[in-house]
């Protein structure tokens, strides 16, 4: 009998060593970032992000996105963020930075959390609620199908109107390609039947954003400027000529083949950046 006693609790303790441990708590003052995977935030210790100064080309995308950042930090009303057109305009990279500035003028003040529409938004939102902090939830390249009206309907009543609405320290800023964010089709004009109503019920949800800002494609005097901001900032050197080339071999300009550019400048003169 006392065999069998030893034997369970060998057993018993081979389990436990087996078990992953129990999560720690997350402390939701002490980071300047965190990633949210639906059920555990993943603390991100240092944001990385460029100077607001160094992004050029989107002036007036910049000084609103700031602002309206800086306001919710301090506290004060702030509107929910669609920032939504071309790729590679510095859309992501603009809430970053905007969180940033905002953290080094008011220390603690506001964290950016990532998160995605399917992964537990209303546990996030009910954890966040309980924080003395402001918090700006980030959805990254956010786009729904055309058929997923469960999705996009969800996060319009996160936005508004709905009883899980998300909380008065909370902001969401959502980046997107489509202006709509839910897919959208030529033929729905056509429809003989209320078409306005397929083409309103798609827009409601881009309607919910107080501030709905546009990226749009780099003009070439736009992306010389971006390269000369960083190139001045680093030290490098560089030939318009070259950085033309550049962007031809990749079939497009922008903000992120501007970067790409002077990172591979900052290879060339064997530097980091």
């Amino acid at each position: 009998m006392e065999d069998s006693a030893v034997l369970l609790a060998r057993i018993a303790d081979a389990l436990d060593r087996l078990a992953p441990p129990a999560p720690l708590p997350v402390d939701w003052l002490a980071h300047p970032a965190y990633v949210w995977d639906g059920t555990v935030a993943r603390t991100v210790p240092v944001l990385e992000a460029p100077a607001l100064e160094l992004m050029r080309g989107i002036d007036k995308q910049k000084a609103a996105v700031a602002e309206n950042v800086a306001r919710l930090s301090r506290g004060s009303a702030a509107h929910d963020m669609l920032l939504w057109g071309a790729r590679g305009m510095g859309k992501s990279a603009l809430l970053r930075s905007a969180t940033r500035a905002a953290q080094m003028a008011s220390p603690g003040s506001i964290a950016l959390v990532q998160a995605s529409p399917d992964a537990g938004l209303a546990q996030l939102f009910a954890t966040l609620r309980a924080v003395e902090r402001r918090f700006l939830v980030f959805l990254d390249d956010l786009g729904f199908d055309a058929g997923d009206s469960d999705g996009s309907r969800k996060l319009r009543s996160w936005l508004e109107g709905g009883v899980e609405a998300r909380p008065a320290n909370v902001r969401l800023a959502v980046t997107s390609n489509r202006r709509a964010i839910v897919e959208r089709h030529a033929s729905e004009q056509d429809d003989p039947i209320n078409p306005r109503d397929a083409v309103d019920d798609k827009l409601a949800l881009a309607d919910r954003f107080g501030l709905s800002l546009g990226f749009h494609a780099c003009p070439q005097d736009d992306y010389l400027a971006i390269i000369a901001g960083y190139a001045a900032h680093y030290g490098l050197a560089w030939e318009e000529s070259d950085a033309l080339e550049w962007s031809k071999r990749r079939g497009a300009r922008s903000g992120r083949v501007a970067w790409q550019y002077v990172n591979e400048l900052a290879g060339r003169a064997g530097r980091t950046i």
